[in-house]
């Protein structure tokens, strides 16, 4: 941050209150709730252990402040502060980052009490505010006008950093990712001249080229925590025509089929893994353009033999012509020269229940550790990649049961846009890979992480142990953030973790950080660089 700047600022700006002209803060202590301002959390609040931890517990916040932010109004107070003082900003709506994103920051701006979501009729389009979660968000937008936003399978994430990195899910392939609905998108930022702004960019300024087209753009995949605070987004069908908003947004399935498919690691061969594997990226690759299995999302997920077993789990439109045909087919293509007998469990639920079916939720487990990779392939798997998985699934001696790989399978709707429509650049991908690994106490870190580094080291060996863009592979997940990626001990590829985030799109996403946050106030351990 820029001495002379801040200087220009206080000078101009030293009657706009919330903080004193010196630069300092109010009192620590101060809950300021009942005159207006954000409810500010300190040390030595009953409150501060719980709102400084996230869903990963390798991470622990120790900020000075906590700013409880229900307003935008706040959010503005709250960041004018902790400029005008010098601080480090982090902002937190649902704390699942997976890496410790912001944890020296001096101030954290917690967004999660502004969660509502409503139809703003001014702009024909839903209005969700970031604090809302993945669970909140789909309960509001079906019970009421029965539509969906295509967004994750975690209930419990926050929107607001989902929507920023171009969050997908068990929608995506019927209906594309989130941003591929982002209308508008309001942002508190900071300018050249050091004053606090908000700013709010439409799907129309960047269509009309418009310099603050570039800010609407920079949220279809560019990352939180980049730009500034977004303190609501605007969500519709583009081209969408009319005001009735339940034809604004697409309509999920109204019930659908839920399904879990268990091999047992008792008398896998590594013949009948490899088969496993090809059957199912090969269904990927073939499947990525449009079929009858555009609704189908399925995970594919081998654990270490610890684990005793390893499912694929599955959900697939029931209302669908011939729909439980089609999906019992698809189970035995994945199945087919295996020489196995796989348990299969179905169900069929309305589709709003079937958002928290554990299968596709996951652990809700606010206690544990984890630490995640990520990756794109764009055709079948090969040999040498298997044979890796295989190896540390099961050679390496690793008795966790908690950890695994998952193998998405992506492609449909979300490849029918260019890869530089929006800012997330993984438009040809036919599967997305995550690697995890959990555990609860610090003290077994260490063994943990090796695992999980050497595994994907040797899943992506010949390009220097990360997935570069090329005729196999397309690069990370930014939402998955790993750190990992910018150190040369494990990223031996020359490319650098922004150019496996973003791709071809990464020069505009610098243009787009330099010209709305050009004092570099909204930073992180991965963000975009200012200068």
């Amino acid at each position: 941050m820029e001495q002379e700047s801040r200087r220009a600022f206080l000078a101009e700006h030293a009657a706009d209150g919330g903080a004193a002209a010196d630069g300092r803060t109010p009192p620590a202590e101060a809950d300021t709730a009942a005159s207006g301002g954000a409810i500010t959390v300190t040390p030595g609040d009953s409150r501060y252990a719980d709102l400084t931890r996230g869903y990963n517990l390798r991470w622990v916040f120790r900020p000075e402040a906590i700013r409880m932010a229900d307003s935008r109004r706040q959010v503005e107070d709250a960041v004018r502060e902790a400029f005008r003082a010098g601080k480090r900003i982090a902002v937190r709506s649902g704390g699942h980052c997976y890496e410790g994103f912001g944890t020296d920051a001096k101030v954290v701006i917690d967004l999660s009490s502004m969660n509502s979501v409503t139809f703003d009729a001014s702009r024909g389009a839903f209005a969700i505010e970031p604090g809302a979660t993945l669970g909140e968000v789909y309960e509001a937008l079906y019970e009421t006008w029965g539509v969906v936003l295509p967004g994750g399978a975690c209930p419990s994430v926050g929107i607001g950093g989902h929507i920023a990195g171009g969050g997908h899910g068990p929608l995506s392939r019927l209906h594309g990712i989130t941003t591929d609905y982002l209308h508008a998108v309001e942002v508190v930022t900071v300018n050249a001249a050091g004053r606090v702004t908000t700013v709010v960019a439409t799907r129309e300024d960047y269509e009309h080229g418009r310099p603050k087209g570039a800010l609407w753009w920079a949220h279809t995949g560019g990352g939180g925590g980049n730009f500034g605070v977004v303190t609501r987004y605007w969500f519709r069908t583009p081209g969408g025509k009319g005001d009735d908003p339940r034809r604004l947004l697409p309509k999920p399935p109204g019930e659908v089929f839920v399904s879990t498919v268990t091999w047992s690691w008792e008398g896998m061969t590594e013949a009948a893994f490899t088969r496993l594997a090809k059957n199912y990226s090969s269904w990927c690759e073939r499947h990525a353009a449009g079929s009858a299995y555009d609704s189908l999302y399925s995970q594919f997920q081998p654990t270490p033999r610890a684990a005793g077993s390893f499912s694929m789990i599955t959900q697939f439109d029931a209302t669908g012509p011939d729909a439980e045909r089609l999906l019992d087919a698809y189970f035995a293509e994945i199945n087919e020269g295996t020489g196995l007998t796989p348990r299969v469990e179905k169900r069929r639920l309305p589709w709003l229940h079937a958002t928290q079916w554990p299968g596709l939720a996951g652990p809700n487990t606010p206690t544990f550790r984890f630490k995640a990779k990520s990756a794109y392939q764009r055709r079948t798997l090969p040999d040498r990649q298997i044979r890796a998985m295989y190896k540390y699934l099961t050679e390496v001696e690793y008795p966790n049961p908690a950890a695994r790989l998952l193998m998405i399978a992506f492609g449909g709707k979300t490849n029918t846009r260019a890869r530089e429509a929006t800012a997330f650049p993984h438009r040809d991908a036919v599967m997305e890979m995550h690697y995890v690994t959990a555990w609860y106490e610090d003290a077994e870190e260490p063994v943990h992480l090796q695992w999980i580094r050497d595994f994907y080291a040797a899943v992506y060996a010949d390009t220097g142990g990360v997935p570069v863009t090329n005729a196999e592979t397309d690069g990370c997940y930014f939402n998955y953030p790993d750190v990992d990626l910018d150190d040369p001990e494990f990223n031996r590829s020359g490319v650098s973790a922004h150019r496996l985030y973003y791709g071809e799109n990464y020069e505009a996403l610098i243009e787009a950080k330099r010209a709305f946050d050009p004092h570099d106030v909204f930073q992180h351990t991965q963000s975009l660089p200012a200068k």
